[in-house]
């Protein structure tokens, strides 16, 4: 049995740095991981981020050879963090340029709906990254608002809620849109329902309850999908924060009607992180689907920070071992002052470009996503991982190869000796003060 350890530090300046293997001998440190290969649970179906008009309009600013070099550091399997997700944005955003929708207005039969505006900026971008990735990516798509001539409070903005009139047609909005980013190539993997519908924001926003949300999907858009032959597109629900995720799932998947058209429920971070919630939704509903769908580092951007690379290791490992599937970063790319945003919402992201001076800055989020994107492959299924202390966080993974994954952090102010068990005998190594570790056993 060998190992291999990759390591980033804080205060090393490891990044990604291959270290020597660890000593193999029988002593159990204080600290101890015992690895149980034979337990496995939820099986892996990959990492992404978001194609945002944002992340394309940062990208399209600098020079074409740092763009690419971010687009592989991404998307390159073998050079890159191997993503194999993307989510990207239904009409606009609040990191979109402004707001804006594919059809005119009140065109209730659809006859105007045109993605011209993503052909600008969003569609090169994700065409471009499938070409790196060398295979098509699992798009992600979510609206953040419906047209505002279908809404309530009659603008795409400041919540409201979609007219009774309109579902039907807001339904097939969603049909025209594959079949749209189809004829570019694009093929869309999964749907949410609506971004955030709890939350009543100053940039895009629709308002869903929990039962809405299970009549929209089980009157409307399931039928519009199988009607014009999108049956085996993923429909997402909830799409939002973790402290009433199983709540808002139990509304809709309780009813048969509705969860017949339900591949899983979609989780973001901000507010709660009640990691335990996403294992309620999966024991109430396992043949159902976890899938982290959006987070970020608000407020703007955070030069040098590196608990922000903790919260997403932290957040990354919780919901991992909470039987999550896939995980999708929010924006991958965002400019010196964390947007553009169309209504000042400036957030943090794995990569910032300086747009006036053409330099990239690599974050330490970027470093801590590749410990888990880069090395845990499609296909992999988490296995038992049981910590002796919470001095470290931990989960761990069989790849479809055979080899066994486990990424170990350290977020101490001081450096930790661990061991670490698979089968007889320990591997003995110490951690670096705020450190990610992945250490690979064959």
């Amino acid at each position: 049995m060998n190992m291999k350890v990759i390591l980033t530090a804080k205060e090393t300046g490891d990044r990604f740095s291959e270290k020597e293997p660890v000593s193999f001998s029988g002593r159990r440190a204080s600290t101890h991981i015992q690895l149980d290969p034979e337990k496995k649970f939820q099986e892996m179906l990959g990492f992404g981020g978001a194609f945002t008009e944002a992340a394309a309009h940062s990208l399209s600013l600098i020079s074409p050879e740092k763009r690419e070099e971010i687009i592989h550091r991404y998307f390159d399997p073998a050079e890159g963090i191997g993503y194999r997700f993307g989510r990207t944005h239904i009409n606009s955003c609040d990191f979109s340029l402004g707001n804006y929708t594919y059809v005119e207005d009140v065109d209730t039969s659809l006859k105007s709906f045109s993605i011209d505006r993503e052909k600008k900026l969003v569609i090169p971008l994700i065409q471009e990254a499938m070409e790196v990735a060398g295979k098509e990516l699992s798009i992600l798509a979510s609206p953040w608002s419906p047209p505002a001539w279908m809404k309530t409070n009659g603008e795409m903005n400041n919540g409201g809620k979609l007219l009774p009139e309109f579902q039907s047609v807001w339904a097939d909005y969603y049909s025209k849109y594959i079949e749209a980013m189809e004829k570019e190539g694009i093929g869309i993997w999964g749907l949410t329902i609506q971004n955030e519908p709890e939350a009543k924001q100053v940039w895009d926003s629709c308002l869903y309850t929990g039962e809405e949300e299970r009549d929209f999907i089980k009157n409307h858009l399931g039928p519009s999908l199988e009607k014009h032959g999108h049956g085996d597109v993923k429909v997402i629900i909830w799409d939002h924060n973790r402290d009433v995720i199983h709540e808002r799932a139990k509304a809709v998947l309780s009813d048969p009607e509705a969860a017949k058209y339900v591949w899983g429920t979609g989780v973001h971070w901000y507010v709660s992180e009640e990691f335990e919630n996403l294992s309620k939704v999966h024991h109430d509903f396992p043949d159902k689907h976890l899938i982290f769908t959006e987070g970020c580092i608000e407020g703007g951007v955070r030069p040098g920070a590196w608990d922000t690379g903790e919260r997403y290791g932290r957040n990354i490992i919780g919901d991992l071992n909470n039987y999550l599937e896939a995980w999708i970063d929010w924006n991958m790319v965002l400019n010196e002052e964390g947007g553009p945003n169309h209504v000042g919402n400036y957030c943090d992201a794995p990569v910032i470009v300086d747009t006036v001076n053409d330099d990239v800055r690599y974050n330490s989020s970027y470093y801590y996503i590749g410990h888990f994107s880069k090395y845990i492959k499609v296909g992999a299924r988490r296995i038992g991982c049981q910590i002796s202390n919470d001095s470290v966080s931990a989960t761990s993974f069989e790849n479809p190869d055979g080899e066994i994954v486990v990424i170990v952090m350290n977020a101490n102010d001081h450096e930790e000796e661990i061991s670490l068990a698979c089968g007889e005998g320990n591997f003995n190594t110490t951690l670096p003060l705020h450190s990610i570790a992945t250490f690979m056993i064959r």
